[in-house]
């Protein structure tokens, strides 16, 4: 068991997560903004009151705020910094975003997601290139008793062929499969003696503590392989294998948020910016390589989350464009403007429901009953 890391230590591992992944993003805006020829006024690192900054021989403001929890690029003709919707008259000067074409302007918010994808692709890349990857075979070399997997029919030395149309090529593939899925009948395809056959699975409910003693519940089939095989990777192939990896997870990270939105899952379970920083001072105290890894899972999640098609998020911008190119005339700036409204609330009081759920994660509730009690 792991002593869970200071806070000033936590702080500072939260901002060296936070502040790259923020950085990247607002650079894919900027620079494929400027590729288009659009003009940027302000590219700004942190919230808040500027604590330095300069301005280039574009005359873009490159600034850091106080507040070093998110960041922006206001393009010329943006009204604010959160490039809420405005009136255009046509009279918009060349080279602000609003006169842009627009593919441009559809590029360059995609960008900014696209950024955070590409900076974890190049992390997986350098790790699968210099360690290798995982080989180990998806058998099951032990079955647990009275298992998920056991009471379904599951032997030791069953290869695992794919769960739910899911292609199983390694045995991390396997809890990664059903993590996320407890309760849920899953339809898998083992191979025994060198024939296949099908069964059904309903992952069970595990809970486990950690290295620091926080409680992680996920499914299980009950299935394990004590071997640990790595493969050479070679450098040409490693970027592949990292959009596979990048892929598989991101997927996982889909299909989560789906559940959330059809109630298959409790928003009890969603963690907000203080989750994220415990989590990295976690990973910080581990060492270098987790840490990385670490960054590299936050950019994807970071990545996705942005494309969402939620007003204020790069996804809602993306929506609104592409009703542009079907209609060929934009959506009326009242609609955008309460899109925009609809989105600020939404994305406020998810914002309460995680900071609230990541308190009662810290026992903050649980301590103030006692002290009332």
């Amino acid at each position: 068991m792991f002593d869970a890391p200071s806070i000033p230590f936590t702080v500072l591992a939260f901002i060296a997560v936070l502040g790259p992944l923020v950085f990247f993003h607002e650079l894919g805006h900027y620079l494929v903004g400027r590729w288009c020829g659009i003009r940027a006024d302000v590219f700004s690192v942190g919230f808040g009151k500027e604590i330095f900054g300069w301005t280039d021989k574009r005359g873009t403001r490159w600034k850091v705020g106080w507040l070093p929890l998110g960041g922006y690029v206001q393009f010329a003709g943006d009204s604010d910094a959160m490039s809420t919707p405005h009136e255009l008259d046509g009279s918009e000067p060349q080279g602000s975003f609003g006169a842009a074409a627009l593919w441009k302007r559809s590029l360059t918010v995609l960008a900014g997601p696209m950024a955070n994808f590409l900076l974890a692709i190049v992390i997986l890349t350098v790790f699968l290139a210099t360690y290798g990857r995982i080989g180990t075979p998806p058998v099951a070399e032990v079955v647990q008793p009275g298992s998920a997997a056991a009471t379904a029919g599951v032997e030791p030395g069953d290869r695992f062929v794919s769960i739910d149309g899911r292609s199983m090529d390694s045995f991390p593939d396997i809890p990664m499969a059903v993590a996320h899925r407890p309760g849920q009948t899953l339809t898998v395809v083992v191979e025994r003696n060198g024939s296949e056959r099908t069964l059904t699975i309903t992952p069970r409910l595990v809970e486990e503590t950690d290295q620091f003693g926080n409680v992680i519940k996920r499914g299980m089939l009950g299935v394990g392989n004590q071997s640990i095989e790595l493969m050479p990777v070679a450098w040409y192939a490693a970027p592949i294998a990292a959009v596979e990896e990048c892929w598989a997870i991101t997927r996982q990270i889909g299909e989560v948020i789906g559940q959330l939105l059809f109630g298959q899952r409790s928003i009890k379970d969603l963690g907000g910016p203080l989750a994220i920083a415990k989590a990295s001072g976690e990973q910080a105290s581990l060492g270098m390589l987790p840490f990385i890894m670490f960054v590299a899972m936050v950019s994807l999640n970071l990545g996705f989350v942005n494309l969402l098609p939620l007003p204020m998020l790069d996804g809602g911008h993306l929506l609104f464009n592409a009703i542009e190119a079907v209609r060929r005339r934009p959506v009326s700036i009242a609609t955008q403007q309460w899109a925009f409204r609809f989105g600020f609330a939404a994305l406020a009081t998810l914002m309460l429901i995680v900071t609230f759920n990541d308190l009662s994660g810290f026992g903050l509730w649980q301590k103030l009953a006692g002290l009332i009690g």
